[in-house]
């Protein structure tokens, strides 16, 4: 039977996987305790980096995983696009299979588009493959053993298909697996609308990422093969979600939509206001879910590392939060739909519900008294500039407003 809600997706993948051979790995928590480069998990590989380096032996050769992830550091920080971006989050779940040293691309390709059409029943037209352009074999697999349409299949450089663990170390070429949304979700307007073009165009969405570590790159650049070959892949469940229930953006999925329709109960907005407050509501439900997790692995907020960005996002979620209406705390509602809904797949939300709860709370509440103070702070400086004829605060007093209220 085709899966159709998040949680079934979910359960599918894992299953055709281990049916496959594939051990089902329990996620890694969030936190990166043993990684001093990284400060949570940002993809499913990560608890298996050492098993790709030859460090680390396993007792299997191949592998499953729902991974729980954070991107809001460094280069893979998303933090300012969560609300307006119709599929950007801090929080998200990475399916995931993996090969050390057994099967390679044709297994890897071949598991990923009979997932894609034979369990998810994506038709096969509404699919495109990328390839690196110096990767025949990875071609010839699509094309001659799957059976793809050569118009389909589309070689790129380095930049979208190719990755590396970091400057030097496992690296190797990618193949992405698009869907399309057809012609009416074009937005860049270009008559060649194209995967090739690269530009960020709504039509296209990049569901799935098949790595084939195959190099070791060298400091000076050099790449030498690997003794044994590995593959990584990852596809957001968010996304994928998205396909199968046709939900362009993210947030109109089962895996946000009972969250803002909470929210929306305890604003009482009808449709129209809730639409008006599109990024609000979106903010408060993404936020809301990263916030549940990173307290159910342990992160309390603070003043460095997790604790800050724990702190962080819930604060960007209750400044968004009053500013389309609510006046008293509201996350911790907006948890326990979280705690509902993916309790099964994760119970260490059901097991620290109450903590989770009121831990949101209490950080609510902290941060609404900061909030009345700087407010007071701000006006009686406002009140002094109109006293003055001022119209403009100077750099010093902006940086004092932000940096201590």
């Amino acid at each position: 039977m085709k899966p159709r809600t998040s949680n079934e997706i979910r359960q599918a993948f894992l299953e055709f996987f281990n049916e496959l051979n594939h051990e089902i790995v329990p996620s890694a928590p969030l936190p990166q305790h043993d990684n001093p480069t990284l400060l949570f998990t940002n993809a499913g590989m990560n608890q298996f980096v050492d098993v790709f380096l030859g460090k680390e032996k396993r007792p299997y050769s191949r592998a499953t995983s729902s991974q729980k992830c954070m991107r809001v550091q460094g280069k893979h920080n998303d933090l300012e696009n969560v609300g307006p971006s119709p599929r950007h989050h801090t929080f998200f779940e990475m399916l995931g299979n993996f090969s050390f040293g057994d099967y390679f691309k044709e297994g890897a390709i071949r598991f990923a588009y009979d997932f894609m059409t034979k369990v998810c029943q994506i038709p096969a037209d509404k699919l495109y493959f990328t390839v690196h352009t110096s990767d025949d074999e990875a071609y010839d697999i699509w094309a001659n053993k799957v059976g793809v349409p050569p118009s389909h299949i589309l070689r790129m450089g380095d930049k979208t298909n190719f990755w590396m663990m970091g400057d030097v170390g496992p690296c190797g070429p990618t193949s992405e697996i698009h869907y399309d949304w057809g012609p009416e979700a074009c937005t860049c307007g270009r008559p060649d609308c194209s995967v090739l073009l690269d530009n960020d165009c709504d039509r296209w969405l990049e569901v799935w990422n098949l790595v084939f570590m195959q190099y070791d790159q060298a400091e000076d650049g050099t790449r030498t093969l690997l003794p044994k070959p590995g593959v990584d892949t990852g596809m957001g469940l968010e996304r994928i979600t998205s396909v199968v229930q046709g939900t362009p953006v993210n947030y109109n999925n089962d895996l946000f939509a009972p969250a803002m329709d909470r929210v929306q109960a305890m604003l009482g907005d009808t449709a129209e206001e809730r639409q008006e407050k599109y990024v609000g509501y979106r903010v408060i439900a993404d936020h809301g879910r990263a916030a549940t997790f990173l307290i159910a692995d342990g992160v309390r907020p603070g003043a460095a590392g997790a604790g800050y960005v724990l702190r962080m996002i819930i604060r960007r979620a209750a400044r968004f939060g009053r500013q389309i209406g609510f006046q008293q705390p509201f996350l911790a509602d907006v948890a326990q739909v979280y705690i509902d809904q993916m309790g099964e797949a994760y119970p260490e939300l059901r097991q620290r519900a109450e903590h989770i709860r009121h831990t949101l709370t209490q950080e609510e509440r902290r941060f609404a008294r900061t909030l009345d103070a700087a407010l007071s702070q701000l006006i009686t400086i406002l009140e002094e500039m109109d006293e003055k004829g001022e119209k403009e605060i100077d750099g010093q007093t902006a940086f004092n407003l932000y940096a201590t209220y």
